[in-house]
């Protein structure tokens, strides 16, 4: 039975999972934990509501070439399957079709790697046609040179890519012409969305608003501060990958200009390149963003750990310069989950950091900061422009209120002299507006 069907029909039906955690020189960060990393794991199981019945960290002496683990260990974690009725085997590491392969024979029952795991949680939760393009063009171009069990995840109705079973299961080769002709069309779409996102872009050129972007690791509570700061509804609930497809909403700064704030996908540690790769249509929002929001959950034990992975990624689309060129804002979120010398410790260091505010998207702490900050930052970036209308042109000045901030008004002679920031976006419409003598 699918995962996602298998939610449906009740608690009852839950599938029973193992987590495992390879423990290698490779494959091991100094900046994070291998108790951490597992127990990363098993909240991505979770996430897609999997009985988790253990998590274990192995150590590896070498890398089998036919089961990545030893065959002690191979045979250990086949005991513990059969006596605990486990269904599924999650291995946070990559797995060759081969060791995959093997593994489920020697367990008899179904095994998936990192990368399965976190294509299925994106399957079941992307909602829009575009999102679930991305998703499928990445889980084909996975599965391409594995053995498959079914071709019945390109035709369920809802969540999941059936990396953890379907109906008609067997072991057979995946029809190589039919995948690569369903990639063709998967990504002739995406190029069609594409180009819609650029025309949008353009269109938001010509309103136009500023957009600030929120990017940060799955689960840091992305959703929660869009929530807070604009007054959406977006889901927000404490689990990876809670939101997938990208949201935006005007939001209100607090000098009277308004922006656009969009919400995207979470990164996490070692996220697939091909899931990287597909979703490229829609990160590319975060290349035109006027300001960077790096959402940040500080009060997690690996919050640098996992500062360097959502950077990691901003590299990978080449926006490193983020910093460099002052796009890039960092809110140090869940406060609130912070006690004693932890929170007094993390409240200095946010004092010595210019680009970090501290605070707590669910409590409201540090909010009317966050709100100065990213309004100070887009009138830094803004153009000052000073100029002269008639107070009778409501219209005009209607419009530069609304999307520029007025630093000086003075009335002389029967006309209206205005000193005004404006976004380098916005001054096109003053150069249609006013000759080119009338801008000092």
């Amino acid at each position: 039975m699918p995962l996602s069907d298998a939610g449906a029909a009740g608690a009852a039906q839950r599938t029973r999972a193992l987590v495992l955690r390879p423990r290698w020189a490779a494959n091991e960060r100094g900046d994070r934990s291998s108790e951490g990393q597992l127990d990363e794991a098993v909240g991505l199981a979770e996430a897609i509501d999997l009985e988790v019945v253990g998590g274990e960290v192995l150590p590896l002496r070498k890398i089998r070439p036919a089961s990545l683990f030893g065959a002690g260990q191979v045979s250990a974690v086949g005991e513990r399957v059969a006596a605990e009725g486990v269904a599924l085997v999650v291995v946070d590491a990559p797995l060759s079709p081969v060791q995959q392969r093997n593994l489920e024979r020697a367990w008899s029952c179904k095994v998936i790697d990192r990368t399965g795991l976190i294509l299925e949680i994106f399957g079941e939760r992307a909602q829009t046609s575009e999102g679930r393009l991305q998703v499928e063009l990445a889980a084909l171009t996975y599965q391409r040179s594995r053995l498959v069990r079914s071709w019945t995840h390109l035709e369920r109705q809802r969540g999941g890519f059936g990396f953890m079973g379907g109906p008609g299961e067997a072991q057979i080769e995946l029809d190589r012409r039919r995948i690569d002709e369903r990639i063709t069309r998967i990504e002739r779409d995406l190029e069609a969305v594409k180009r819609t996102r650029g025309l949008h872009r353009t269109a938001r050129q010509r309103v136009p608003y500023p957009v600030i972007a929120l990017v940060g690791y799955t689960n840091a509570g992305k959703s929660t501060l869009f929530n807070r700061l604009t007054g959406a509804a977006v889901g927000a609930r404490d689990q990876l990958f809670a939101t997938l497809d990208p949201t935006m909403r005007r939001l209100a700064l607090p000098s009277g200009q308004q922006a656009i704030l969009s919400d995207t996908v979470g990164f996490i540690a070692d996220l697939p390149t091909d899931l990287v790769a597909a979703f490229r249509a829609t990160l590319e929002e975060l290349r035109s963003a006027d300001l960077v929001l790096h959402v940040r959950d500080i009060a997690h034990a690996e919050a640098s750990a996992q500062r360097s992975d959502v950077l990691q990624v901003l590299a990978s689309l080449d926006l490193e310069h983020l910093a460099d060129e002052g796009r890039l804002i960092e809110f140090w979120n869940k406060q609130d989950l912070l006690e004693g010398d932890a929170r007094e410790m993390v409240g200095a260091a946010a004092a010595r950091q210019p680009d970090a505010v501290l605070g707590s998207a669910r409590t409201g702490a540090g909010i009317d900061r966050l709100l100065g900050e990213l309004d100070r930052r887009l009138v830094a970036a803004a153009r000052v422009v000073e100029l002269e209308l008639d107070p009778a042109d409501g219209a005009r000045l209607a419009w530069l209120y609304r999307h520029g901030t007025v630093l000086a008004r003075s009335q002389a002679d029967g006309r209206l002299r205005l000193r005004v920031a404006l976004a380098p976006a916005h001054h096109g419409h003053l150069v249609r507006w006013f000759p080119p003598e009338a801008l000092r």
